[in-house]
């Protein structure tokens, strides 16, 4: 099914940090001192109190950032994050140390088994709970405005389109002077889920041109390998004539330029609302409170911008403690609130579609 997109809000939650929320160590497990309700709310979930630990990808780390701290001023409870990666987060989630995990994808049939198993007397539920654009970020001397087709993404970054003069980047960008630089792909140099998604998108629609395929290794020859988000970040600032793919919000709080991308229709600037219309066109594949999207990333719709993904939160739909429980229950019932999606959009993510929110608020009401 299609769903409606969720209009874009520029409410700012204002956060401040909770004392009681702080990173915790990575495969810690810090169980609930207690499962009880407090007195007050956050968004439509009644408090609980206590503590839990959860960890994951990294691309969804801004909305955590943002969600923790709101969370902990609101009910006294300590939720902490540990961004270490979505295979990091499913793995301890499966063996017991975390509450939930965050992850760039849905749970693969090979992991599901250990999921569910870890879940005792449930099942293990993706529950889809962050939108978050990918921007293709450069550094070139001069010029501050540019915007490119998704061929040419695909040949800078394999290799084939070497100059920042090169035709294929000129036709885009009449009256822009671009120089003879010479350019210079940064990419993840670990397994990323950004850099899945990212080679999803190069891939369906450019496949002509991309043909190393998809997945969370980089496999195209050349650039410059960078291991996580802040040092893609720091190779881009450091380097004229760079360029990568950046998680969205970290492209913003990093103020780097951002390119438009041309699907033939235009320039579309990388905004909630653009990345929204693209996440509302996607395939929502529900089983029980089990909720999987299918991105539609050779998407061509006027105002569109399909480069992104969406992450999830995975957790037992029942069979965690009963204090976990309660607290997994009332935090994921703050995010997938309209309070909670407009703290992540302050952060620079995109909220849920409104369809969406409604099925992923229902799943995480059925949490026990």
């Amino acid at each position: 099914m299609k769903l409606q997109r969720h209009g874009v809000s520029a409410c700012l939650l204002a956060v401040t940090a909770a004392s009681a929320v702080a990173l915790a160590g990575c495969g810690s497990d810090n169980t609930p001192t207690t499962g009880g309700s407090a007195s007050g709310s956050a968004g439509a979930a009644d408090c609980a109190t206590g503590q839990i630990s959860a960890e994951g990808s990294t691309a969804q780390g801004k909305a955590m950032d943002a969600w923790t701290q709101a969370y902990g001023k609101k009910c006294g409870a300590s939720v902490t994050y540990n961004k270490t990666g979505s295979g990091a987060g499913v793995t301890a989630f499966s063996a017991g140390k975390v509450a939930f995990a965050g992850s760039d994808s849905a749970l693969k049939d090979s992991n599901t088994p250990a999921a569910d198993k870890r879940c005792g007397t449930g099942k293990a539920i993706d529950l889809p709970m962050v939108v978050s654009p990918i921007a293709v970020a450069y550094n070139l001397k001069g010029v501050s405005k540019l915007t490119l087709t998704p061929d040419a993404v695909a040949g800078i970054f394999a290799g084939k389109v070497t100059k920042w003069n090169d035709p294929a980047i000129a036709k885009s960008n009449a009256g822009v002077t671009l120089p003879a630089t010479t350019i210079t792909t940064v990419h993840r140099s670990k397994d990323s889920g950004t850099t899945d998604n990212f080679t999803k998108f190069l891939d369906a629609q450019s496949k002509s041109i991309w043909t190393f395929g998809t997945g969370q290794a980089w496999k195209a020859p050349g650039g410059k390998g960078a291991p996580g988000s802040a040092d893609v970040i720091s190779a881009v600032k450091g380097t004229d004539g760079s360029i990568a793919y950046v998680d969205g919000p970290d492209a913003k709080t990093n103020n780097l330029t951002v390119a438009a991308l041309d699907f033939g229709q235009g320039p579309v600037e990388l905004s909630t609302d653009t990345i929204g219309k693209a996440i509302a066109a996607a395939q929502v594949k529900q089983t029980g409170n089990d909720i999987k999207l299918t991105l539609n990333y050779g998407l061509k719709q006027a105002g569109a911008y399909p480069l992104g993904l969406v992450t999830y939160e995975i957790t037992c739909e029942k069979g965690l403690p009963a204090s976990q429980s309660k607290l997994v229950k009332s935090f994921l019932t703050y995010t997938a609130s309209a309070e909670g999606q407009d703290a992540a959009a302050a952060a620079g993510h995109a909220k849920l579609p409104a369809d969406l929110q409604t099925k992923v608020q229902a799943a995480v009401s059925a949490i026990s």
